[in-house]
């Protein structure tokens, strides 16, 4: 952690420097900026890769939500740059299927490597183009790596279990193969994190489109969603575009991967230990200024411990450095655009509105930038239509319980299902939040945050998360096909459950 924060310490400021007024156009061409060349990235990206790099599409500009100001440009995919792409992904899918496993899991961890070798400019970029602080930037490329990792060790791994047969002379096994490849949808980023991968590939001969890349609108989402060719399309995002994306594979009876909304909650009971609560409940809520998935919106505490809470959680707010994602002392950046900014200030009107009183935040931080205030909020019911409401912004609702059961019931009753949290001392109650009648999450912790879940074990959610499931544990045969394969090595034909056909 030390290297890391002496290494943020050593860039430039985002905002520092001449005016806006004196810049150039692009941060790209500004010479404190002059390590994103060294990712391969120019004014103008294309953002289509099948093997060769173009696109054909509208140029589309991204920007630092830190200053706002205009990092690099791409070109996005045309309809006509899919439609070739996915034809030599699904050509490069055939190569890349008869490369026994252990031999392919030996090019991902070179795509590990490769990665690790630019950590640290990449986590500058993930600063730099998202906004987050630096060391998340960085933990962003590491957990990249770390799946590389696990994946290596799945493909000496992978298998499937020989089954006893209840006919003579036959043996039942179960194989799974990798489904085909489809091409992603993604950004500035991802260009270039696709030319680390492209030269492992190109460097191992394998064709480049094995790892396409289609930087593209809602035209090449919905493309992809409808195309019969993808044999399963996973999709990260709002619960909104996520139904859609649903509806339009599953009417041609094709695979999703989903990985949605998260409303998560986190319920501290009267025995917890409170040097654990305030911390925990500060990171989960204020970590990247709100955006992740496992954020926590929702804070229950007990009625006998709710004013002590938020008084020591009101002042490690106000004790929160916010600033330049690059500062090694910042804690707390930018929302990543305009938008969120706008949905943070209709969110604060509407607590107020329904009730809520704002303990602090709330505000937009006059600065340059998409900065607000990290918010704390109470007084608002459990059920109040924007406590059930995902506001992808710092806003934590803080409300009071009595009973296990039916915070237990409130923990429950949002559509989301991703992840959520009890301190409590109590066995008997940890047990039963982990059993049937408790958490109905994917994520159900126990004296730890909503946020910052480890690649080993299965990570997604319930309901309307939409139950994909990414990363460790057996996550993996998402993205394979089952086959149970029956093998008849006699000279008779028996028939299963006994059957006679004669």
């Amino acid at each position: 952690m030390l290297g890391l924060r002496r290494a943020a310490a050593a860039l430039p400021p985002l905002w520092a420097g001449a005016p806006a007024a004196a810049m150039s156009t692009l941060l790209v061409s500004q010479p404190r900026y002059a390590w994103l060349r060294e990712l391969g990235l120019q004014e103008e990206n294309p953002g289509v890769y099948n093997g060769r790099w173009g696109g054909g599409g509208e140029v589309v500009t991204t920007y630092c939500p830190a200053n706002n100001e205009p990092i690099a440009s791409v070109r996005q995919a045309s309809l006509e740059d899919y439609e070739e792409t996915v034809k030599k992904a699904k050509e490069a899918w055939k190569v890349w299927a008869d490369i026994p496993a252990p031999k392919r899991g030996e090019i991902v961890r070179q795509i590990g490597d490769a990665l690790r070798q630019k950590i640290k400019v990449l986590g500058s970029l993930v600063s730099l183009e998202m906004g987050k602080i630096f060391v998340e930037g960085v933990g962003e490329v590491q957990e990249y790596v770390d799946v590389c990792d696990y994946a290596v060790g799945l493909s000496r791994m992978i298998g499937g279990p020989i089954l006893p047969s209840e006919r003579p002379g036959h043996a039942l096994i179960e194989q799974w193969n990798p489904v085909g490849k489809g091409a992603p949808t993604t950004s500035l980023i991802s260009v270039a994190v696709t030319k680390i991968i492209a030269k492992v590939l190109e460097d191992n001969r394998v064709p480049g489109a094995v790892c396409s890349l289609v930087c593209g609108g809602a035209d090449i989402g919905t493309a992809m969603a409808r195309d019969e060719r993808m044999d399963l399309l996973s999709f990260t995002g709002s619960t909104k575009v996520g139904k859609q994306v649903a509806l339009m594979v599953q009417e041609r009876f094709g695979r999703s991967l989903l990985e949605l909304g998260g409303n998560n909650a986190i319920i501290v009971f009267e025995d917890a230990d409170l040097n654990l609560v305030i911390p925990s409940a500060l990171f989960a809520a204020v970590g990247t200024a709100g955006q992740r998935c496992t954020t926590a919106r929702r804070l229950f505490l007990h009625e006998s411990i709710h004013d002590e809470v938020v008084a020591k959680l009101a002042k490690a707010y106000a004790q929160v450095r916010i600033g330049d994602p690059w500062d090694s002392d910042t804690l707390y950046g930018p929302l990543h655009t305009k938008e969120a900014v706008k949905m943070f200030l209709d969110a604060v009107e509407q607590a107020k509105q329904q009730g809520g009183s704002v303990v602090c935040g709330g505000k937009v931080i006059n600065r340059p930038g998409n900065y607000v205030e990290p918010t704390i909020v109470t007084g608002l019911p459990h059920h109040a239509p924007i406590v059930h409401t995902e506001t992808f912004a710092p806003i934590l609702y803080v409300l009071k319980f009595k009973e296990e059961e039916e915070v237990f019931a409130w923990n429950n009753e949002v559509k989301q299902g991703l992840s959520s949290s009890i301190f409590t001392k109590d066995l008997g109650r940890i047990f039963r939040w982990l059993g049937p009648k408790g958490s109905d999450c994917g994520i159900v912790n126990v004296n730890i945050p909503t946020s910052g879940a480890e690649i080993g074990g299965a990570f997604g959610g319930e309901k309307h998360t939409g139950g994909g499931r990414e990363s460790g544990s057996d996550s993996w045969k998402l993205y394979m096909r089952r086959s149970t394969c029956t093998i008849n090595y006699s000279k008779n034909l028996p028939l299963a459950q006994g059957i006679k056909f004669q």
